[in-house]
C-alpha cells in the first residue's frame, strides 16, 4: 500500500490527484495570443521604408537582378565621374569590344564642315542693295554684318592682271584704315609707295551671282601702279580744286597767255611808280625828323608795296586738318 505522504506529493508536483483535462487547452490559447500580440506589435514597428528580412534563401533569378542592379549602379556611378570625352572614347571601345570593327569609322569626316570665312567668302557682294536685304537666312545676315563693318571711300586693287585688262577691288577694313593703306599709301595690294600719289575714279564693272553690275569707285595709286591702272585706256583722274585750277590755267591758248603776261607786266610798272613816289616820300619825311623819333618797329607804308609775306614751312593744327578732309572728299 502507498502511504498517504507520497499521494499528496505527486498532486502538488503535478502527477495526479489536482490535475485538470482542460488545463493544456488554456496553456495553448494563451501562448497563441502572445504570438499574435507580438507579431501585431512588430508590424507596428515596421518602418516603411524597410526591407523585409527574408527567413528563406533567395532565388536564383532574383538573385541575378539584384546583381544586375548593383552593377548598374557601379557603372553609372563610373560614367557620371568621367568627362565627355573618356567617355565617348569608352563607348566605342565598348562597341569595338561587342560589335567588332575598326576606329577609323567611326572618324568624323570634315568634307562639308564650313568655318565663318568660308559663310562668308560663299554669302559676300560688293555693293548691298535693298533688294538683297529681302528673305535673309543667317549666312547672308552674317555676310552683311561683315560688309557693314568695311570703310567704303577708298579701295584696296590687285593688279597682277593688267595687261588683260582684270582688276580686283575690294574695300578697307579697320586695320588698313589705320595704317593709311589705300590713302596715305598705294592702294595697290602688293605696293607701299607713299609719296606722288594720284587719285583715280573708276567704273568697276563686275558680275556677281550671274548678274552684271557697276560701281563707282575712287584709288588712291602711285605713278608706276597708275600706268598699270591706265594701260589699255586712260581712267578719269580726281584732282583738289586748286590742282583744277593750275590746269585750267596751263590748258589755255597761248594768244590768251599772252594778253595775261601783257596785262600783268602793265600792272607791275604802275605798282613800280607808286614805289618810288612812296619811298621818295619817306625819305623827306626822315630829313624833316632826323632825331627819328618816331617807333623803329612799325612798319611804314612802303612795307606793304614790297611784295608778299614769305610764308614758314610750318602749318598750323587746323590747316593740316582742312588738308587731311580735303584729300577724303576729292
Amino acid at each position: 500500500m502507498v502511504p498517504a505522504q507520497l499521494l499528496l506529493s505527486q498532486a502538488v508536483h503535478g502527477r495526479g490527484g489536482y490535475d485538470s483535462d482542460f488545463s493544456d487547452d488554456e496553456s495553448g490559447e494563451k501562448s497563441d495570443q502572445r504570438n499574435k500580440r507580438t507579431s501585431n506589435e512588430d508590424a507596428l514597428l515596421v518602418k516603411p521604408f524597410q526591407k523585409v528580412k527574408q527567413v528563406k534563401v533567395a532565388d536564383r533569378q532574383i538573385a541575378a537582378e539584384e546583381w544586375d542592379r548593383e552593377e548598374a549602379r557601379n557603372r553609372r556611378f563610373h560614367l557620371i565621374a568621367m568627362d565627355a570625352y573618356a567617355r565617348h572614347k569608352k563607348f566605342v571601345n565598348d562597341y569595338i569590344l561587342y560589335y567588332g570593327g575598326k576606329k577609323e569609322d567611326f572618324r568624323r569626316s570634315g568634307a562639308g564642315d564650313k568655318t565663318d570665312l568660308d559663310v562668308v567668302r560663299e554669302n559676300y557682294r560688293f555693293l548691298w542693295k535693298e533688294e538683297d536685304a529681302v528673305d535673309m537666312n543667317w549666312e547672308k545676315r552674317l555676310a552683311k554684318k561683315y560688309y557693314d563693318k568695311l570703310f567704303k571711300e577708298y579701295c584696296i586693287a590687285d593688279l597682277s592682271r593688267y595687261k588683260e585688262n582684270k582688276f580686283g577691288f575690294r574695300w578697307r577694313h579697320e586695320k588698313e584704315v589705320v595704317s593709311g593703306k589705300g590713302q596715305f599709301s598705294c592702294g595697290n595690294k602688293h605696293c607701299d609707295e607713299k609719296e606722288a600719289l594720284k587719285s583715280w575714279e573708276v567704273n568697276f564693272g563686275y558680275i556677281e551671282y550671274g548678274e552684271k553690275r557697276n560701281a563707282l569707285v575712287k584709288l588712291r595709286l602711285c605713278p608706276q601702279c597708275s600706268c598699270k591702272l591706265n594701260f589699255h585706256h586712260r581712267r578719269r583722274e580726281v584732282k583738289s580744286n586748286k590742282k583744277r585750277q593750275r590746269t585750267e590755267q596751263n590748258s589755255e591758248d597761248p594768244k590768251s597767255k599772252k594778253s595775261r603776261l601783257s596785262h600783268s607786266e602793265k600792272h607791275r610798272s604802275k605798282r613800280k611808280k607808286q614805289k618810288d613816289q612812296v619811298s621818295s616820300d619817306d625819305s623827306d619825311d626822315f630829313d624833316n625828323d632826323p632825331d627819328g623819333s618816331e617807333e623803329q618797329d612799325v612798319p611804314s607804308d612802303a612795307d606793304f608795296w614790297k611784295g608778299p609775306l614769305l610764308e614758314t614751312d610750318e602749318k598750323s593744327r587746323e590747316e593740316e586738318f582742312d588738308e587731311y578732309f580735303q584729300d577724303l572728299f576729292l
